[in-house]
């Protein structure tokens, strides 16, 4: 008897309805066999199936069986098929009955998840993908893994069944307990993208600091911070995820989508709410930064999508591997291109970058001598070109702090300076963005292309002087003329002001012309 159902095979962020033939033959020697470009976890499928259904009650049928994988000519990887052969395994020899589909969508169900030896089905990553592909085509339900279901209810539209094991499934298609679909996912269930390790009133002085990382969370800036060891710029990085906002909803939809398929949502969770914060190592490989791979998925930067991507020990980092930066910071999306073709995984990050001033970290620094020779000092400084920090819009020198001062109570000071306080102004500058920009399908002034600087900064006349003088005196690229801007209309969105003017454009200057 021949069967047919439904699953899903993800390449990188995209996803293929696949249709499971299954052929369960009366005449033949008894076998098992999957045709349609298995890989190794897809043939080993035949092992876990089989074995699943026996420890689940049923006898295996010693006939011959082919799975048949369609569209034949795309290659099949991982074990989210177990569930969709099983399902058409039980239905061609009689155990269950599924409901007839004759060629419409919304009659299709989908089946998705891996399936351990005892029958109970294991949490699976591209849940989330699954879940959206099936509103797209018009599928109605999907049957996945009870840990993994939360991911698909937050696709509206589309009912998610959150299985358990395999006798489970058997008796919801014989009518003997249904499996109850989940409720679309409460929002208030969250997934911790970022733990927040540092509150800003912890980091003693750094004031100028402080304040270019409120301009950098407020218009989502990248930012360099310059200074020698034990100065507070790991800390002030890792203080930046108390003061962002939340994921707005179209951003978290894009965000759970990559760490849906990455794997990096934990069982039972659901939608990303949080910005994601990641911190990789300066031993990271370009691939690792970027993405690739022989299956091609999502790198660093792609995880910290619409979130913070920090880079300390800035110079540290390969020359190679930095310069692979250029196209996500401009563009927003880093292209992957393989043999097989090429792969868009969305990088709209923020970037923070910590670096010392020279190999020894005590470059003008007040008590300590620096022991690097010229040569040693340019050698260092060169490993971060000149593209990749005209790319960066903030950059700030963070100075040593007397130890002295460490010890000072300023509760006033303090209070001003908590992330709590900063984050309300952060989460008011972007709400005025976010009104701004909706239109343009983006969400902050530093993803502003210059059609949208153009329309939405206006300077005053004073403020255009200004930045007229600057960029015929420091020979501002056009692009650091237009970040100019763009930083400039971030700090007056923090001042709720209109329009530019000329001490916005003088503040902006200030973190953009390098000495």
């Amino acid at each position: 008897m021949l069967t047919k159902v439904w699953s899903v095979a993800s390449r990188g962020l995209e996803a293929l309805e696949i249709e499971v033939e299954v052929n369960v033959a009366a005449k033949g020697f008894p076998g098992f066999q999957i045709v349609g470009l298995p890989t190794k976890a897809v043939e080993e499928a035949k092992e876990r199936v089989r074995t699943a259904l026996v420890n689940t009650g049923i006898a295996f049928p010693a006939k011959k069986i082919v799975v048949n994988l369609a569209p034949a000519d795309i290659p099949k990887e991982g074990s989210a098929y177990d569930l969709a052969m099983a399902v058409g395994i039980l239905a061609a020899i009689g155990e269950i009955v599924l409901p007839a589909c004759a060629g419409r969508p919304e009659k299709k169900i989908y089946f998705y998840g891996e399936v351990g030896l005892d029958g109970r089905l294991r949490h699976t990553r591209g849940v989330f993908l699954l879940a959206s592909l099936a509103f797209e085509k018009g599928v109605k339900e999907i049957f996945v893994p009870k840990l993994s279901a939360n991911e698909a209810s937050v696709v509206k539209g589309v009912k998610s069944f959150p299985v358990v094991s395999l006798r489970q499934l058997i008796r919801h298609f014989q009518g003997e307990k249904k499996i109850r679909a989940l409720k679309n996912l409460d929002k208030n269930r969250l997934i911790e993208a970022a733990e927040v390790d540092f509150d800003f009133k912890e980091v003693v002085g750094q004031e100028q600091a402080k304040r270019a990382l409120l301009i950098a969370a407020a218009g989502g800036h990248n930012v360099l911070m310059v200074g020698p060891p034990g100065s507070g710029k790991t800390m002030l990085a890792r203080a930046l995820p108390g003061i962002l906002p939340e994921l707005l909803e179209a951003e978290a939809l894009e965000v759970t989508k990559i760490y849906s398929v990455t794997g990096n949502i934990e069982p039972g969770g659901g939608l990303v709410r949080r910005r994601p914060f990641r911190s990789p190592h300066h031993t990271t490989s370009r691939m690792g930064l970027i993405g690739g791979g022989t299956k091609p998925m999502p790198g660093e930067i792609s995880l910290a999508h619409r979130g913070v991507l920090f880079l300390d020990e800035f110079a540290e980092y390969p020359r190679t591997t930095l310069e692979a930066l250029r196209q996500p910071l401009e563009d927003g999306v880093v292209t992957v291109v393989r043999v097989a073709g090429a792969m868009k995984f969305p990088a709209s990050f923020m970037l923070v970058a910590a670096s010392n001033p020279c190999p020894c970290g005590w470059l003008n620094h007040p008590k300590k001598p620096c022991i690097c020779l010229p040569g040693q000092i340019l050698n260092y400084q060169k490993r971060m070109s000149g593209p990749i920090l005209d790319r960066i819009d903030i950059h700030i020198n963070v100075p040593f702090v007397e130890v002295g001062k460490l010890r000072q109570d300023t509760p006033e000071v303090k209070e001003v300076h908590t992330s709590g306080v900063i984050r309300l102004q952060v989460v008011v500058a972007r709400k005025i963005q976010e009104i701004r920009l909706k239109n343009d399908y983006i969400f902050t002034n530093g993803e502003m292309r210059n059609k949208q600087i153009k329309k939405y900064c206006r300077l005053s006349e004073d403020a255009e002087r200004l930045l007229q003088t600057a960029a015929d005196k420091f020979q501002l690229s056009a692009r650091s003329y237009f970040r100019v801007i763009k930083i400039s209309r971030t700090i007056a969105d923090l001042e709720r002001a209109e329009g530019i003017e000329y001490n916005h454009v003088a503040e902006a200057l200030q973190y953009r012309v390098r000495s």
